[in-house]
């Protein structure tokens, strides 16, 4: 699996307080399609991440931490005049913002010739976010390329997580950008809060499959409470196992790569959406964007429980 996408320095106050008091500062990676790439790894599935770093500090930082989690970063260019995009957290009591230093940078240099790249020939699947064709118009025609050959004629599949982000979508055409993007994928990922944000209040999970009929999975997460996969069949609904959550950043990411990983495995939707709850709940339980699994025993444990018993851990 390839995922492409930018990835940033990201520094937050440690221990968690906001920036006007805090100490300390401590210095992570974050980035929707690298974190994605790293659960795949961690999940035993070869993934590659393609983005563009700055020839700098944190760049050389950004690319020593996703290729530590076995991700294959050969792909990623190194960029001498254009800098690494940084983002910095800023915990409060109403939840925490994020606060974007990416403009100009490299990643956001990328463009459609990113994907002659020879590691997409060995792909199964591409996996791309609504946060790409946000950076720049070279992004966005990025993004355009990869969905321009109708789902039977790709080489490989495509998945998209919607990865709605309002802060880089100021001219108010991410509703219709994305909907276009995500309705031409073969995988979609989107949050009902974020559908409902984008298309419609009063959304319920069947109304954002008939707004995105096209995809051949559509996966609607609603929070902590359930996911619900959309295929050729009935739907299907798992719900999510209660986690104590640390901080929730991440975890859409995560839940991505677990669901796609049990595809990889040959599960069924349901095994599947229980393997995203379980990836997705790694990345609850830290401060961090990427988190430990647990062990393939406990998995393989989980992943085996009759309906009655996943539901009682809801």
């Amino acid at each position: 699996m390839v995922c492409v996408g930018e990835t940033m320095a990201a520094l937050a106050p440690e221990p968690p307080a906001s920036l006007d008091t805090g100490e300390s500062l401590r210095l992570s990676v974050a980035g929707a399609e690298s974190n994605v790439a790293m659960y795949l790894a961690d999940l035993g599935v070869s993934a590659v991440w393609l983005s563009a770093l700055g020839d700098d500090p944190f760049g050389r930082r950004v690319r020593t931490a996703v290729a530590a989690a076995n991700v294959d970063v050969s792909g990623v260019r190194s960029d001498p005049h254009r800098p690494t995009g940084l983002l910095v957290k800023d915990p409060g009591p109403t939840g925490t913002r994020v606060h974007y230093y990416r403009r100009g940078s490299a990643a956001s240099a990328l463009g459609p010739e990113l994907l002659d790249d020879p590691r997409l020939g060995a792909a199964a699947l591409v996996h791309l976010t609504g946060v790409t064709p946000a950076l720049s118009a070279s992004c966005g025609a990025l993004v355009e390329r990869a969905l321009a050959t109708p789902p039977a004629d790709r080489a490989h599949a495509i998945s998209f997580d919607v990865n709605h982000r309002p802060a880089l979508w100021p001219d108010g055409t991410a509703a219709t950008v994305l909907r276009d993007l995500a309705d031409r994928a073969d995988i979609v990922f989107v949050g009902l809060d974020e559908a409902q944000h984008l298309w419609g209040a009063d959304l319920d999970a069947g109304g954002v499959r008939e707004l995105l009929p096209r995809p051949r999975l559509l996966v609607v997460k609603d929070g902590g409470r359930e996911a619900t996969a959309f295929g050729d069949g009935p739907e299907v609904t798992v719900p999510a196992p209660h986690t104590e959550v640390v901080e929730p950043v991440g975890a859409g990411d995560a839940f991505a790569a677990g669901f796609l990983a049990g595809l990889l495995r040959g599960g069924a939707l349901t095994s599947a959406l229980r393997l995203g709850h379980i990836t997705a709940g790694s990345a609850l339980r830290v401060t961090g964007d990427h988190g430990p699994l647990p062990d393939a025993a406990t998995v393989e444990r989980l992943l085996g429980l009759t309906e009655g018993a996943w539901a009682a851990r809801a």
